[in-house]
């Protein structure tokens, strides 16, 4: 070996460098120490010495491994995933990755002191077995980023807790994902009294070292914890929901007139002259849509579908425009309204109210008996609505042929008969082309003048509401279908085909069942599914079909491109109807009357074309925020509600089993959980491939959409939990899904999850941590083995022909 390339190699750092690349090269090759010296040439005492040490730090620093024979093989570099990190309240959580069909589980150790929502980068641990629906693991190395910049909560200050120096007390958080937390409220800001809520931005995260403190200072009271309201106002807060409009935005909307100019007229089609009238909710204010319907001579139909025309009020970068933005939708709670516009706006000028001239943006359709477009017009327009009509009048009219009120509006009779008529047409028409439906119920919660919850109303779906769903879903896929053949730059609505493996999953359960299903499910079709629902309509398993399916199915989102919308079976779909209390919507219309105006150049698109992804990907984002609002809000209500009911019993139905029990359902849409605990007439097995819980013993079955008896044995207001209790369990239907399978002969006791004394394990032995001669043996601490380079032994069982000592 000539010395120049001597003295390369004994620079600790290019030998390390030259080793990494002998083993990066041949990943899979494993290779012993004196291989490695043989193919430096490298033989000499000092040179020996040379390699183990820069193999000892190529080990030390996780580049490369030291196997149980005492060879070393590359450690390939981790493959990282970023996602987002969902908390449990016991320590544990998952991290969600987008594009991947499962979850990482992250057991506590690997968390990194992580909160629910950050977004952080995961290195997998451990494969998923997919065909056990077990995900696989992770431990996150990185958070990227913090979804939690403030806290909501009750001040509190304990008299027998010595708090740390320039720390005045702490914030009781509810949220039951944030609630291991202790949050520490520094002297630093405001200095609230105890019962105060409060608003705190977060100074210090928690660390590994200190993994459940957040300390934070108080930037603003928002009331006491005993106000009316003020548990609503926390889930505001807590989800991140302005509720006052800038300075800036109010006087902007100061200067939009109360009333339509002549000046706004110009350019729009006047069709004040027509019939069209508005249908909603008796509560609602913020109208946003008129339509009316005529049978044309050719024996077609005539609909038109108006909507305000938000987008002349709300120019782009505006104070106003951006603050819209910044919400995203409306959100809806129980007893109130946080608005996406200004009242002046959601519930005056852009509400189409009777009798006044407003804006609209207009989308006519001549549509066939079939149930086919086959002529479109989409253009702004100056409507007056004949009459503000509410769902249940309609109802009244089409439903029960209701005198009285076919009377109060009967010069309107007729014009709603032939919607009646066009609904059924379009409703034939999307059932022929395979869309799907999920009726869920639905649950208006009354409140008194404090905001407690006095009864829960369902809502019943009437021929109105799914007809003015049927008007809506033709004007959103005829815009969407219109801009789609242009080729430019759009919003869409988009829904996109289930992943492969959920199908599957889905096809199993399905044949578990004895159900047949037809097609590959890597070719899903919404037929396919659409003929599932019917072959088990009004059968016991219809509930627990429908419930699999809709977890089989991806969520509907926004995006710049025209996937279409799977459940609908639309090749093309958008949001054009609701611009008052929808960005998305409003963009749409946006953009309509940008490429009106201006054309449709290639110089013209561009204008939008690279900012559509980030807008569709924020309103998304903000649709899921309100979702998760109205959710947290209907549970406390819910829960609320029900706390004066403990001890009472109900009839229920099963709506998710699980390893740890089921979920079940009331006749009023709450919801609650019969622990597993709770279930003591047996040991029940939790056979996932039906979804069902059977008893050891007993054989008794429990499933989804079964109807069984419960008692109320629990209600946290604050977690937002209702427990049950069964009852009647003589009665529960039997069967034989367990028959066959082997279980331990004495199951552990409920509860305990422990499971005895743990062993430690070392590569291909196991003994306890106490074994008094395991350093002696050259094993660590921990069990695993040393390396031979730190077992202290002076003689290794790699000599070499240059030692001295020979």
């Amino acid at each position: 070996m000539n010395k120049k390339i001597m003295r390369k190699y004994m620079n600790k750092e290019s030998l390390k460098d030259e080793l990494l690349n002998v083993f990066s090269e041949n990943p899979n090759k494993s290779y012993f120490v004196q291989d490695l010296v043989e193919h430096f040439n490298m033989n000499e005492a000092g040179q020996f010495k040379f390699v183990v040490q820069a193999l000892a730090d190529l080990e030390h620093s996780n580049k490369i491994s030291l196997q149980e024979d005492e060879s070393f093989i590359y450690v390939k570099p981790a493959v990282l995933f970023e996602g987002t990190f969902r908390a449990n309240d016991r320590g544990f959580g998952f991290v969600k990755v987008e594009d991947q069909e499962q979850d990482f589980f992250i057991a506590a150790p690997n968390t990194m002191a992580a909160i629910n929502g950050d977004t952080v980068k995961v290195e997998m641990v451990s494969e998923g077995v997919p065909e056990e629906d077990k995900g696989p693991s992770g431990k996150i190395v990185e958070i990227v980023d913090h979804a939690l910049t403030q806290v909501v909560g009750e001040f509190v200050v304990s008299d027998e807790e010595k708090l740390p120096d320039g720390y005045i007390g702490a914030i009781r958080i509810k949220d039951k994902k944030l609630s291991s937390l202790k949050c520490l409220v520094s002297d630093k800001g405001l200095h609230p009294v105890p019962g105060e809520v409060i608003l705190a931005d977060i100074s210090e995260y928690p660390t590994t070292a200190l993994p459940g403190v957040v300390k934070v200072v108080a930037v603003k009271t928002i009331g006491n914890v005993n106000d009316p309201g003020m548990d609503i106002l926390e889930i505001v807060y807590q989800h991140n929901i302005p509720t006052e409009f800038p300075e800036e935005v109010m006087e902007q909307v100061a200067k939009i007139p109360d009333n339509v100019t002549e000046a706004e007229k110009e350019g729009r089609v006047d069709l004040t002259d027509q019939d069209m009238v508005t249908i909603d909710s008796i509560e609602s204010k913020d109208l946003d849509d008129a339509v009316n319907v005529w049978k044309m001579e050719n024996g077609n139909y005539h609909l038109g579908v108006h909507i305000a025309d938000v987008s002349h009020y709300v120019r782009p970068n505006t104070p106003l425009d951006k603050e819209a933005y910044e919400r995203g939708t409306s959100v809806y709670l129980t007893d109130r309204v946080i608005p996406m516009l200004p009242h002046k706006l959601s519930n005056g000028i852009c509400s189409l109210n009777p009798h006044v001239e407003r804006l609209a943006m207009t989308c006519e359709m001549e549509i066939t008996p079939e149930g086919d477009v086959v002529n479109h017009k989409i253009f702004p327009s100056v409507i007056r609505s004949t009459e503000r009509m509410t769902y249940k009048a309609i109802n009244k009219i089409l439903e029960s042929d209701d005198e009285k009120t076919k009377e109060k509006y009967a010069a309107l009779v007729p014009m709603f008969k032939e919607m009646g008529e066009l609904h059924k047409i379009l409703v034939k028409m999307r059932k022929r082309r395979g869309a799907i439906d999920f009726d869920a119920p639905e649950a208006k919660i009354i409140v008194d003048e404090v905001g407690h919850p006095i009864d829960i109303e369902l809502r019943e779906r009437g021929t109105s509401e799914r007809m003015v769903e049927s008007f809506m879903l033709a004007a959103n896929e005829t815009v969407a279908a219109h801009y789609n053949k242009k080729h430019v730059p759009f919003v869409y609505r988009i829904h996109e085909t289930p992943k492969e493996e959920k199908i599957k999953s889905f096809y199993e359960f399905l044949n578990s069942l004895g159900i047949e299903v037809t097609g590959k499910s890597n070719e899903v079709k919404p037929k396919m599914l659409q003929n599932v629902l019917r072959k088990v309509a009004g059968k016991p398993e219809e509930a627990m079909v429908s419930t699999m399916l809709l977890r089989s199915m991806q969520q509907a989102k926004y995006s710049p491109e025209p996937i279409g919308h799977f459940g609908l079976a639309a090749q093309d779909y958008t949001h054009f109807t609701s611009p008052i209390r929808r960005y998305p919507d409003l963009m749409v219309h946006r953009l309509i009357r940008y490429y009106r105006e201006n054309g449709m150049s290639e110089e013209v698109q561009a204008k939008y074309a690279d900012v559509l992804d980030e807008i569709t990907t924020h309103s998304s984002q903000m649709e899921r925020q309100a979702i998760d609002a109205e959710r947290a809000t209907d549970a406390m209500k819910k829960a609320e509600f029900m706390a004066d009911r403990v001890g009472e019993t109900f009839p229920a139905v099963v709506s998710s089993v699980t390893k740890f029990g089921m979920f079940v359902a009331l006749e009023n849409t709450v919801e609650g959980l019969i622990h597993i605990t709770e279930m003591k007439d047996d040991f029940y097995v939790f056979v996932e491939k039906h979804m069902a819980l059977v008893g050891r013993s007993s054989k008794r079955t429990f499933k989804i959409g079964q109807p069984i008896q419960v008692k109320l044995v629990n209600v946290n207001v604050e977690q937002k939990e209702v427990d049950f209790k069964l009852l009647n369990t003589k009665d529960v239907p039997k069967s034989n899904l367990i028959d066959g399978m082997k279980f331990p002969d004495a199951p552990k006791k409920r509860g305990d999850r422990r499971g005895g004394k743990k062993d430690f394990h070392g590569k291909g032995r196991k003994f306890s941590k106490d074994d008094s001669n395991n350093r002696q043996r050259g094993y660590k601490k921990n069990g695993s083995k040393k390396p031979f380079y730190k077992t202290g032994k002076k003689n290794n069982r790699f000599k070499h022909s240059n030692n001295k000592s020979k």
